[in-house]
């Protein structure tokens, strides 16, 4: 699905664009009965020091000029820009940025949700979609840090021995049901997406701030299997404190 498409299937003729660049957006859209701020990447978007900064604006003037909105991102991307003037800039720098104005945001009461309706890679994805109060896919996005093939040139183990792990191991595997399995995902949507996003955001209003902030997804990674030693390990670690 394309950033097009996806945006009819959410808001319809409730989206009004204030900025809609080829592998960026940002704008406000009608989801149910209220408001929300929209921001947003497209066609496997880069995300540099240039782009961070301008969703991270977005984000503080959403704080400012409108107290409590709920904020949606909308996400394809291939992960942060990997160019030596953003490295020499300090991109690191911006993405800590843009995750702070989010962490501000969530802070300030604005429930926030990602929806990855393309593809979702490594600090792309980091700074934005995972700093959610509640992270969704489309069945047919992809989410990945680093394909096999990669992964077996950095870590040196052979290609075959790696997709083997994977079968066994959903930490091995990109895609997005690996990803519901080890528990990032709230849920993979399918069907009326305008209602899951309403449905969404009035889910996350009607809990208290400390009910948002406790990160479930170790313990829902437990329960679907996805991480069986995640949470052993946790309590090995908490038990010798």
């Amino acid at each position: 699905m394309n950033r097009d498409q996806v945006l009819n299937a959410l808001f319809g003729e409730g989206w009004k664009a204030a900025c809609l660049e080829a592998d960026h957006f940002y704008g406000r859209a009608t989801a149910g009965n209220q408001e929300v701020t929209v921001i947003g990447t497209a066609e496997k978007a880069e995300v540099g020091a240039d782009m961070a900064l301008t969703m991270a604006r977005v984000v503080i003037e959403t704080i400012k000029q409108r107290p409590g909105e709920p904020i949606v991102f909308l996400l394809d991307t291939q992960g942060q820009r990997l160019r030596r003037r953003d490295e020499l800039m300090g991109l690191n720098g911006y993405m800590a940025h843009l995750a702070k104005a989010v962490e501000l945001a969530r802070q300030r009461g604005h429930v926030i949700v990602s929806v990855v309706y393309g593809e979702a890679v490594s600090g792309g994805y980091i700074s934005t979609g995972m700093m959610a109060d509640a992270c969704y896919a489309l069945a047919d996005a992809e989410i990945k840090v680093m394909n096999l093939p990669a992964m077996s040139r950095i870590t040196k183990i052979p290609l075959d021995h790696l997709q083997e792990l994977a079968k066994q191991s959903p930490v091995f595997s990109p895609g997005v049901e690996n990803y519901f399995r080890m528990g990032h995902l709230d849920a993979v949507w399918q069907g009326d997406y305008a209602a899951k996003l309403v449905e969404s955001i009035a889910h996350l209003q009607g809990k208290s701030r400390s009910e948002i902030a406790k990160d479930s997804r170790i313990a829902r990674g437990v329960e679907r299997g996805g991480r069986q030693a995640a949470g052993v390990v946790i309590k090995r670690v908490l038990g010798s404190q």
